[in-house]
Order: C-alpha cells, then sequence, then structure tokens
C-alpha cells in the first residue's frame, strides 16, 4: 500500500481505491505486513495487538500488530514477525528469486489477519484479497471460519491483478497451512502435485475480479490463463473485470507536486518546460523539436522491455527521436539500458532504480510512452500518461486496449498508438507511425494531446462498480451458506 511499501501498481491501487470507497462512507480497513523497509516512527504507527497468536496448522506463530492512519483517513494495519518480513525485498531477494519461504510468510500473514479482526472485534462484510499472497483468505473463511461469531457471515472477493504469479510451492508446506489434505485436489489447491496458492483462492472466493474487462476475458481463454484457464471459465458467472483508477490528487499535470511547472489541456506552456527539465535530467541535448519517448517499469518479459531493447538501437539510428527509460528488474536489462546513454550520448537516459521524482518527469515532460507489454491485466502508466499529453504507445492487450483508443490518421482522433503482434519488427513500425504523426501532422498531434487529457479515469466509477461486486459478493455467499456443508473442520 502506497506510502508505506510499494513494488508496482497494486501499492497504488489499494491506497486509491480504499480512499474512494471511505469517502463513498464505507468502513475501510487496511492490513499489510511490516515490512523491514516501513519505518514505524516516520509512518507514527503505535502498537494494536502485542502479542497476538496465529494458530497455524501445525503450530502457533505469534507476532505484533501496529496500527496508523493513512493520509485519507484509512486505519491501516501492519502485521510484524521480523523473521518472516524484515527483509531486503517484499517477495523476493535481490536477484529476484523468491523467497523459499514464501507459502509460509504469506500464508501467515493471511491468518494472522483473519485473526486481528476476530481480535479487535471488526465484523466486516467482505474480505478483499489481492493476488496470491492473500489468496488463501477465502479459503480460510470457509474451512476455519465458517461458524465464527465474528467471521461466520463475512464474503470474500478476490482481485486477480496479475495470473502469472500463482504462488506455486511444494506440498511440504501444506501442513503448515492447515488447509486440510482433503482439499488438496486439483480443483482446488493442487497443481502437478504442488500447492498454488491462486487456484485455491479462485475455487473458494465469493467473487473474483480482475483488473480490466479485457484481462478479464482473455484469462478465461486457452492461452491467457496461464493454466488457470479451465479453472477461471468455471467460475465465469461470478467473474467480472473492473477496470483500475488513477489518483488524480497525485496525478495531475495542474497540481502536481513534483513539478515544477504545470500545464492543463488549455495551456501546454508548462509541458514544453517540462521536456526541457527532463532532457536536462537525463543529459539529453536540449531540443523541443526532437520526438522524446520514455518508459517506466520492472525489466520483466512480461512488460516486454525485451522487444525494446531488441529495437531501440534501430529506432536512435533511424529516427530524429530521444529515449528514457526508468526502472528495475532483470540484471541483463538492467545493464543493457544502463550502459545505452554511453552509446548514445545526449539522445538516450536512463535510471536504473526508481525515483518519484523522476517518474512523474517522465509522465510530463515526454511526447510518447512506451508500453509494449506481452500481457497487461491493467497498467497505470498508460492512464498517466493520457493526463499528462503524453500519447501512449501499446500492445493492444488487457487494459491497455481497454484505456487507449488508437489513432485515426483520417480524423485526427484517438488518444495514442497500438498494435497486436509482439514483436520487434511491428514495435519498430509502430513507433515510427507515432513518430511520423509528431512531425507530420501536428494539427492531429493536439488534437490527440487534448483529447487524452480530457478522459477520466478517476476511481469513483470503478470503485462504484465494486460495491456492486461486494453486494454480489455477499449474496453469493448467502446463497452458499443456505445449502453449506463445511469443507473441512
Amino acid at each position: 500500500m502506497y506510502p508505506y511499501a510499494k513494488i508496482g501498481g497494486l501499492a497504488d491501487v489499494i491506497s486509491s481505491l480504499s480512499a474512494t470507497l471511505r469517502n463513498m462512507g464505507h468502513d475501510v480497513r487496511v492490513v499489510i505486513p511490516r515490512y523491514g523497509q516501513i519505518d514505524l516512527n516516520f509512518i507514527k504507527a503505535e502498537v494494536c495487538l502485542g502479542p497476538m497468536g496465529v494458530w497455524m496448522g501445525n503450530k502457533e506463530e505469534w507476532c505484533t500488530v501496529f496500527q496508523t492512519v493513512s493520509q485519507e483517513g484509512i486505519p491501516v494495519y501492519l502485521i510484524e514477525n521480523r523473521l518472516f518480513f524484515d527483509r531486503q525485498g517484499l517477495y523476493h531477494d535481490s536477484q529476484m528469486r523468491d523467497y523459499d519461504d514464501n507459502p509460509i510468510r504469506f500464508g501467515f500473514f493471511t491468518r494472522a489477519t483473519l485473526q486481528l479482526c476476530r481480535d479487535i472485534d471488526f465484523k466486516p462484510d467482505v474480505v478483499h484479497a489481492n493476488d496470491w499472497q492473500t489468496a488463501l483468505a477465502p479459503a480460510y473463511l470457509k474451512i476455519w471460519h465458517w461458524n465464527d461469531s465474528i467471521l461466520g457471515s463475512s464474503a470474500s472477493l478476490l482481485t486477480l491483478h496479475n495470473v502469472a504469479y500463482q504462488g506455486i510451492y511444494p506440498k511440504a508446506h501444506y501442513e503448515y497451512l492447515g488447509l486440510g489434505w482433503p482439499n488438496f485436489t486439483e480443483e482446488k489447491f493442487k497443481s502437478f502435485d504442488k500447492i498454488n496458492f491462486l487456484k485455491g483462492g479462485i475455487f473458494y472466493s465469493d467473487m473474483v475480479t480482475a483488473v480490466s474487462p479485457t484481462f478479464a476475458f482473455e484469462i478465461t481463454q486457452p492461452f491467457g490463463g496461464f493454466g488457470l484457464a479451465p479453472y477461471l471459465s468455471r467460475r465465469s458467472s461470478d467473474l467480472i473485470g473492473i477496470l483500475n483508477g488513477i489518483d488524480y490528487s497525485v496525478w495531475d499535470p495542474a497540481i502536481d507536486t513534483y513539478l515544477p511547472y504545470h500545464f492543463t489541456k488549455d495551456n501546454l506552456e508548462g509541458k514544453g518546460k517540462c521536456k526541457e527539465l527532463l532532457q536536462q535530467t537525463f543529459d539529453l541535448h536540449v531540443d523541443p523539436h526532437v520526438a522524446l519517448i520514455g518508459t517506466i517499469g520492472r525489466f520483466v518479459k512480461q512488460k516486454g522491455f525485451h522487444l525494446i531493447a531488441e529495437t531501440i538501437d534501430r529506432i536512435l539510428n533511424s529516427m530524429h527521436v530521444q529515449f528514457v527509460i526508468l526502472g528495475v528488474g532483470d540484471n541483463g536489462l538492467e545493464k543493457y539500458f544502463h550502459d545505452l546513454p554511453a552509446r548514445y550520448r545526449g539522445r538516450a537516459g536512463s535510471y536504473i532504480g526508481f525515483d518519484n521524482y523522476r517518474a512523474h518527469l517522465i509522465e510530463a515532460g515526454c511526447d510518447f510512452f512506451l508500453m509494449p507489454s506481452l500481457f497487461e491485466p491493467c497498467g497505470l502508466n498508460q492512464m498517466y500518461s493520457q493526463r499528462y499529453g503524453t500519447l501512449p504507445i501499446v500492445r493492444a492487450t488487457g487494459g491497455l486496449d481497454d484505456t487507449v483508443e488508437n489513432y485515426n490518421e483520417l480524423t485526427g482522433e484517438g488518444t495514442g498508438f497500438k498494435f497486436r503482434e509482439p514483436s520487434s519488427h511491428t514495435l519498430y513500425y509502430t513507433v515510427g507511425w507515432a513518430v511520423s504523426t509528431f512531425f507530420d501532422r501536428r494539427a492531429h498531434m493536439l488534437k490527440m494531446i487534448r483529447a487524452a487529457m480530457e478522459r477520466d479515469f478517476s476511481w469513483e466509477r470503478s470503485a462504484g462498480m465494486y460495491m456492486e461486486a461486494y453486494e454480489k459478493a455477499m449474496d453469493n455467499k448467502q446463497k452458499t451458506d443456505r445449502g453449506y456443508r463445511p469443507y473441512y473442520r
């Protein structure tokens, strides 16, 4: 949850969605691990419970629970167990290797979250879990808490932010998780004799959501669900796609606190100044007439950064463009992009790591934002980019396809440039299409910039759809309870 711990867009989603729901009048609580990077003094956290006992399948664990309040007034609970969470990374080490005890870490965290509800006497209507890390929550509710006075009537909703990561681990951890061996079946937790957290969560959830309508459809198709398509198809009546929103108090060029120059669709002078500052920040030649392309993200195959690496030399050698990149991930890609400015001085810039100031400056100062994802459940940067008048160049998949309107060269309508084939060849020619528009069809560029900046990706609409999903989850829970037989005791 931003700003406490962040590794990707999920942190922004949790922060923004919870704040919007609270503004709609709902009692929202967020629980996250107390990761080692979180300074309890800085966030003014106080002990809520300690010690708190958490019974797992074959042993009792102990932890301390801290509580703080977010800037938006959301109660945030932090589960502290230093053995599990006081580490350099959240899910993996500096070499991007999963921690071997992840199933124990997040199984414990999920059980601790439910125990917290019982100990503070908080009776939620819905427990909203996200991705594999907390996908056991729906299962625990039905297996352990089906007749609980606090949690027995709580419905569950599981949001799929990225189906590629499923939490697949050796079954040696299954006894610790306490899910019951009768539930270690192919339709529930078993995948090739290993535990699959996400698969079990999909089975037990009262409602499943994906983070865009197109992604919700793609993951039910034979080659789109990373092995889970049959199980998601069985839940198709309880699976919907809800597009993520963006927080305009943070991502708006008219008020962005990271930017020294502000602008609107009716006055783009500040965007030109941001472009000049971006060029200076990344040691590029200051030139308002060059097409500046930027990208931000995790250097993983899913995001298509290998396609950029295969194409960027050809782009820089054949087009009048500059290129900036900000990100971290695969060591080979980190080295490649780190060395790129040395080969193209004044034309390419890179920052290996993450920096909020540079991220906002890239969104504001670029002409185009590149996202060639092989798959993209939702994506946020293409929505940020449109708000800043930076036209996205994206592969038409998942949320990218849902949120970017492809350029119509006859009318000048659209908000970006889309391609379908995931190849460096197609990427090159789509970038060329965008760059030619920048130089040859300036009136179309301005029309698209203004159209992009007018689009509304605020959280209010998405939060309303989540409320409908919560209502359906509660309805499904009641229907299940009426004919319910416990899965496990």
